[in-house]
């Protein structure tokens, strides 16, 4: 498939596909992007030796509470705060848009976008001495050709998208994608929710009739946008990232999600059997997040202690067992032995080979278009 010709996208070597979540929606984000950023702007001050706030802007749910606590109580390091956004391109913008007095100092991009980022000059680069804890890390998710070296990101999470099920509901057993467009026009009409993000929904399309997930064709993509617009939109009850709180209270028969999210709604239900998470057989997206610190960051050495001090091994299975995401430490698939719902953070051989790992397509502001056409159209 050819590449962009603004940025090219290598893929990991942990990875054989191509894959994407939470897409850029735009390219490459330029001078004055026109956004509506949820962001308020964080309080600054503090730094390593106590005292003041660490702003971290992150994912929703995406961190343990009691961990972020701990931090505090353990190192002697300022309090943290969350801010939270739907997108790497509300993150991209809100920088960008900023010029290094955004005032965050942590930011938690996917791996796609590091390379965007660095050109942009919106990424620190890290102090390796001050990340002992790196050594911690599973090889397999350092020194990837997005940024040789790790020299502006550490792995915190890798993740995948699926789908969850009301089995209350819907009696039969789903497991395609397929089963999932079939389910939204039948048991799950009205009552489906699907994901934010453009790249996600059209996958989930091209993955359920055999075809590239990444395709540039025309006649393809209008094919793709004609289904979703005619029969998928009128059955859809909501486009959400972060369906948790939704799942936690049988808010929907049928939930597109990436698998955290599911996990931690489906352990929050009073009945955790309700749902059932599915591992669609045609493939799926897979996506790796990354602790970075953002240009102009107040607390450079307290956000090196706190992305430090969540590379411990204990500490990331508190963050495991809290955000249900694989989190990237040599041996904490065996540590998490304990932990409730492991199928659904960790992926078997045989699962992991039909991930895909992703590049930007060149269909890209068509593939916005269509999701514009879907949500308008939406139910």
């Amino acid at each position: 498939m050819p590449e962009r010709s603004d940025l090219t996208v290598l893929v990991p070597s942990f990875m054989k596909k191509e894959v994407s979540r939470r897409l850029f929606l735009g390219g490459m984000v330029g001078a004055g992007a026109s956004l509506a950023l949820a962001a308020c702007a964080p309080g600054t001050g503090g730094g390593s030796g106590g005292g003041g706030t660490l702003n971290l802007y992150t994912w929703g749910e995406y961190d343990d509470p009691d961990v972020l606590k701990s931090f505090t109580k353990d190192t002697g390091g300022p309090t943290v705060k969350l801010g939270s956004y739907d997108s790497n391109e509300e993150l991209i913008a809100k920088l960008n848009s900023s010029k290094g007095t955004s005032g965050y100092d942590i930011v938690v991009p996917t791996i796609g976008f590091i390379p965007q980022m660095v050109q942009l000059k919106l990424l620190e680069k890290l102090d390796k001495s001050k990340l002992p804890n790196i050594k911690n890390v599973d090889p397999a998710y350092l020194d990837t050709d997005l940024d040789k070296g790790n020299d502006y990101s550490v792995p915190k999470a890798v993740g995948v998208s699926g789908y969850l099920y009301d089995s209350t509901v819907i009696k039969r057993e789903l497991t395609s994608w397929a089963d999932f467009f079939d389910a939204a026009q039948k048991e799950a009409a009205g009552a489906t929710s699907m994901l934010g993000d453009p790249n996600e929904i059209l996958w989930a399309y091209f993955f359920s009739i055999g075809e590239d997930i990444n395709t540039n064709d025309e006649t393809k993509l209008n094919a793709a946008r004609d289904f979703l617009v005619k029969n998928i939109a009128p059955n859809v009850q909501a486009f959400e990232s972060y369906v948790s709180a939704t799942i936690a209270q049988n808010g929907r028969v049928l939930a597109h999600s990436w698998n955290g999210d599911a996990r931690q709604g489906m352990l929050s239900n009073p009945d955790p059997e309700r749902y059932k998470w599915v591992k669609p057989s045609e493939g799926a997206g897979q996506f790796v997040d990354n602790w970075c610190i953002p240009v102009g960051s107040k607390n450079i050495d307290a956000a090196h202690d706190f992305i430090n001090y969540v590379l411990d091994p204990e500490i990331s299975l508190r963050e495991l067992e809290y955000i249900g995401y694989n989190t990237c430490v040599r041996g904490i698939e065996e540590a998490a032995g304990n932990v409730e719902l492991p199928e659904l953070i960790f992926y078997t051989p045989q699962e992991t080979e039909k991930l895909v790992f992703d590049i930007v397509p060149e269909s890209q502001e068509k593939r916005v278009a269509i999701f514009n056409e879907l949500t308008a159209a939406a139910g």
